[in-house]
């Protein structure tokens, strides 16, 4: 049997492998079947596809992912694993509170907008009530990491005087997520019954500043807004 790079072996038990990088042929099916998913749904997308289109096989993917269920939770992880490692980047722990909350949203608005991907794919885990999250361990503490950092700004900002007292992160959390996430949800449909491009450069530049202007407004306690 050949051993030339890049070209594909069998283990001892009958399994499909890469002679080099598995974790990059892993990473490079997981990026292809984001974009199944997102475009097709759980039921509509095709693994012959997602093989076709990746230096892999099908069995090699039931080998990496189990069956196709199992490939659509690896994507669902990944999806949210990169928004998380995107906030966990930013350096905003020496910034005034809400300047730090500020560039949050930001970063959540861009992100999402670079991203559709992942907000296909979690409209399309909503339909499925949410039932293949449920049982994925490593997207339950992702997501407290995130609360963790949006609680941690907002303490320091009722802590400083900044922020009003009462606001539970979970919610802030769910506010910054609507205003960033409807920016793509909701943007085809928004367009055509209003006449007017939201996916417009200016537009766009436009919403993204009044999402920030409303959350920090909603945080602020009114003596500091300067008004």
């Amino acid at each position: 049997m050949s051993t030339e790079s890049g070209k594909r072996r069998r283990k001892a038990d009958g399994s499909p492998t890469r002679a080099q990088d598995p974790e990059g042929t892993k990473r490079n099916i997981l990026e292809i079947a984001s974009e199944e998913f997102a475009l097709n749904g759980l039921s509509g997308a095709r693994v012959d596809e997602i093989a076709a289109r990746t230096r892999s096989s099908k069995r090699m993917i039931y080998y990496y992912f189990g069956d196709k269920e199992g490939l659509y939770l690896s994507a669902l992880e990944n999806a949210y694993r990169l928004v998380r490692e995107g906030e966990a980047k930013l350096d905003i722990e020496g910034l005034p509170p809400i300047a730090a909350l500020s560039r949050l949203v930001e970063f959540t608005f861009d992100h999402h907008h670079r991203h559709e991907e992942f907000i296909r794919m979690v409209m399309i885990e909503n339909i499925h009530h949410g039932q293949y999250l449920d049982r994925s361990e490593m997207i339950r503490d992702l997501n407290v990491t995130a609360i963790d950092h949006i609680a941690r700004i907002y303490a320091r900002g009722v802590r400083e005087g900044f922020f009003r007292e009462g606001i539970d992160p979970v919610e802030l959390h769910w506010q910054v997520s609507a205003l960033c996430f409807f920016n793509v949800s909701n943007r085809a449909t928004f367009s055509k019954i209003f006449g007017r491009d939201f996916g417009a450069e200016d537009q766009l530049e436009r919403l993204r500043c009044n999402s920030v202007e409303m959350v920090v407004r909603f945080v602020t306690r009114s003596e500091n807004l300067g008004e």
